[in-house]
C-alpha cells in the first residue's frame, strides 16, 4: 500500500511545502514543484541558502524557548518533515514538551502521521488546518486535546504569512491567535522581504503567482506589526541567520536569506 493512498496529490500543481522540500535538498516534492522551483532558483540562485537559514533559525529559536521553560509549541505552516524537526529539537531539551503541527497540504500530513514520532514522555499531533482560518483551526479537537492555552505557548508561524497577501487579513488572523495565548507565550516568526534583494525577490514572486501562490515580501515596519503589544527578545528584528547565530554554523548574509526573523512573548 502506498503512503499516498486516499490523498489527493494535485500533482500538476505545485505547493510552496513541497517547493521548500525541494530547496532543502528533500524528495518529498513532484514535477510540478520542482519545475516552479527551478524557475524561482533561475533568478534567485541563493533560495537554497535562505531555506537552510530559516530552518536553522527554527532550530535557534525552539531550543532557546524550550530552555527558557516553555514546553507547548503550535507550529503552523509545518512543511514536509525534515530532520531535526521542531518537536525533536523541544523534546531533546524537554522530554515532556508537547507539540502539535498544522498544515492544509494532507501530503505533509500523511507523511507528518508516518514519520513524526515524540517521546515518551511527551505528546506530538498534527492537525489539517488553514492559518487563513484561525476559529477553525484553534477548535480543533486533537489541538485542544494537546495543549493547555491556561499555560504559555509557543507559536511558529514561519515562512508562512508571506503566503497571506491580503495585510489587513494577515494581521488580523495573527491578533486572533496571539489573542488566546496565555502570558508567558511566545510568537515566533520569519517572512520574505525585499529589502535587501528588491529585484530578485520581485522575479520569485512572480514565479510563485505563476504557479498559481500568492506571494506577498514585507518591509521590517509590516513585519514587526505581527507583533504589536509583545515583548520582542534579543536581538530584535533582524534577518534570519542573525538571531542568536549558533558558533559554527555557516554564515548566510542579508540578501541571501531575504527574510526577517524575530522572537516576543507576551507580557
Amino acid at each position: 500500500m502506498s503512503l499516498y493512498d486516499g490523498v489527493d496529490l494535485r500533482l500538476n500543481v505545485p505547493h510552496s511545502a513541497r517547493m521548500y522540500d525541494y530547496y532543502l535538498g528533500g524528495f518529498t516534492n513532484f514535477a510540478a514543484d520542482r519545475e516552479a522551483a527551478g524557475h524561482a532558483l533561475a533568478v534567485a540562485p541563493w533560495l537554497r541558502h535562505a531555506a537552510r537559514a530559516n530552518r536553522a533559525f527554527m532550530h535557534r529559536s525552539t531550543r532557546a524557548l524550550a530552555r527558557a521553560g516553555i514546553d507547548q509549541f503550535l507550529d503552523i505552516g509545518t512543511g514536509i518533515p525534515t530532520s531535526p524537526n521542531l518537536h525533536e529539537v523541544a523534546q531533546g531539551v524537554e522530554p515532556r514538551a508537547r507539540v502539535v503541527y498544522a498544515d492544509n497540504d494532507p501530503i505533509v500530513l500523511t507523511h507528518a502521521q508516518a514519520l513524526l514520532t515524540g517521546t515518551p514522555e511527551g505528546r506530538t499531533a498534527y492537525i489539517e488546518a488553514d492559518v487563513t482560518d484561525p476559529v477553525g483551526l484553534l477548535n480543533a479537537p486533537e489541538l485542544r486535546a494537546a495543549i493547555d492555552f491556561g499555560r504559555p505557548v509557543a507559536l511558529s508561524l514561519n515562512a508562512l504569512l508571506h503566503f497571506v497577501p491580503d495585510a489587513r487579513g494577515a494581521y488580523e488572523l495573527v491578533e486572533h491567535l496571539k489573542s488566546v495565548l496565555a502570558p508567558g507565550s511566545a510568537l515566533v516568526m520569519t517572512h520574505l522581504t525585499d529589502e535587501f534583494a528588491p529585484a530578485e525577490i520581485g522575479r520569485v514572486v512572480g514565479v510563485y503567482e505563476a504557479g498559481g501562490t500568492a506571494l506577498q515580501a514585507r518591509s521590517r515596519a509590516e513585519f514587526a506589526r505581527f507583533f504589536d503589544g509583545w515583548t520582542l527578545l534579543a536581538p530584535g528584528i533582524v534577518p534570519t541567520p542573525h538571531w542568536r547565530p549558533a558558533p559554527g554554523e555557516a554564515a548566510v548574509s542579508a540578501s541571501d536569506a531575504s527574510a526577517y526573523a524575530a522572537v516576543a512573548l507576551r507580557p
